[in-house]
């Protein structure tokens, strides 16, 4: 029988119970790692990710040479760090003559690989090389904008795959309540072809109008670049069925016979059983049955009418006298 140990150090604690599984997540955590050899624009990607996520974001600037995401045996060590720093994502950029500044952003599932995307960074641009108002610059944590453009992020599964990704890697936290004064940033996405995506952040800067409403202008603020598809892994049918389980404090009721609708709302039906009204039995203090009562006493048992019945009164009267 296997002992189980309980941490007896408050901090060791209070640690576990943060990586414990919840109910609502809080906001994932990224690790960003560097291959064998890196370039300077690689390098760059990598330093202007890390500012974009500051605070759920982790970076070491050490090379790793085990760390081979799409081989057999490669995923070991990032499987290792993963689970050292509890980072869900991670993003490893590598350079090599054959995949030049090779970005790859994946996602785990319990500290285990679930799914990656292998993409070339090629036309970067940092956020030094733009030149704007400094007040318009986005505050770190804020909530963003995602706006992708496109069919083929619909058509194409490629994309569709990196569209889920580049969500998970951006949105931050899960929130119920959102502030629209505070949401100042937004992503593009623009898919120029079935394998190429051009990527960009760009700053809101609210201006009168003339209405309630006002208008919206984007400022490119950086960074910027243009994503080259490569290489993807989906993930396997057994961790994806454990990974997409539901507890059973969220699932929802099923409500029978009601049906939702988009124009017409929420309805439903109702059920209601044979009424079986030759078998009911009737009350003699029904209303019906005493108006029968007094018109059978009105008439009389025999049908004669009550005049008739007032001259042979009077007649036994007589007899009798």
């Amino acid at each position: 029988m296997l002992k189980i140990m309980t941490p007896k150090k408050g901090r060791i604690r209070r640690e576990l119970e943060k990586r414990a599984p919840k109910l609502e997540e809080t906001g994932k955590k990224t690790l960003i790692l560097h291959g064998t050899k890196t370039s300077s624009v690689l390098n760059s990607v990598l330093t202007e990710i890390y500012h974009l996520k500051k605070g759920n974001s982790i970076k070491y600037s050490r090379k790793n040479e085990n760390i081979k995401p799409f081989e057999t045996g490669g995923e070991t060590s990032l499987e290792f760090f993963s689970l050292k720093t509890d980072c869900s994502l991670f993003v490893y950029g590598s350079h090599s003559k054959k995949r030049p500044n090779n970005l790859v952003i994946g996602r785990t599932y319990d500290h285990h690989i679930y799914d990656i995307v292998e993409v070339g960074v090629e036309n970067f641009r940092s956020m030094e090389t733009f030149s704007y108002d400094k007040k318009l610059a986005p505050q770190s944590g804020s909530k963003p904008f995602f706006v992708f453009i496109g069919e083929a992020f619909d058509s194409v599964d490629e994309l569709k795959h990196l569209k889920e990704i580049l969500l998970d890697l951006f949105h931050g936290e899960v929130v119920t309540n959102l502030n629209l004064a505070g949401i100042d940033r937004v992503y593009l996405c623009a898919a120029v072809s079935p394998n190429r995506v051009f990527f960009s952040h760009c700053a809101l800067h609210l201006k009168k109008s003339g209405t309630i409403v006002p208008r919206i202008e984007l400022v490119e603020v950086g960074p910027s670049m243009d994503m080259v598809l490569r290489r993807n892994r989906g993930p396997n049918d057994g961790l994806r069925k454990e990974a997409m389980k539901i507890a059973p404090e969220l699932a929802k009721k099923k409500e029978k016979n009601v049906v939702k609708d988009a124009v017409l709302g929420k309805f439903g039906k109702i059920y209601i059983p044979d009424q079986k009204v030759g078998s009911v039995p009737l009350d003699n203090k029904a209303k019906g049955l005493k108006r029968e009562r007094r018109e059978s006493k009105i008439k009389g048992n025999d049908g004669k009418t009550p005049q008739k019945k007032q001259k042979q009164k009077q007649k036994q009267k007589q007899d009798a006298e």
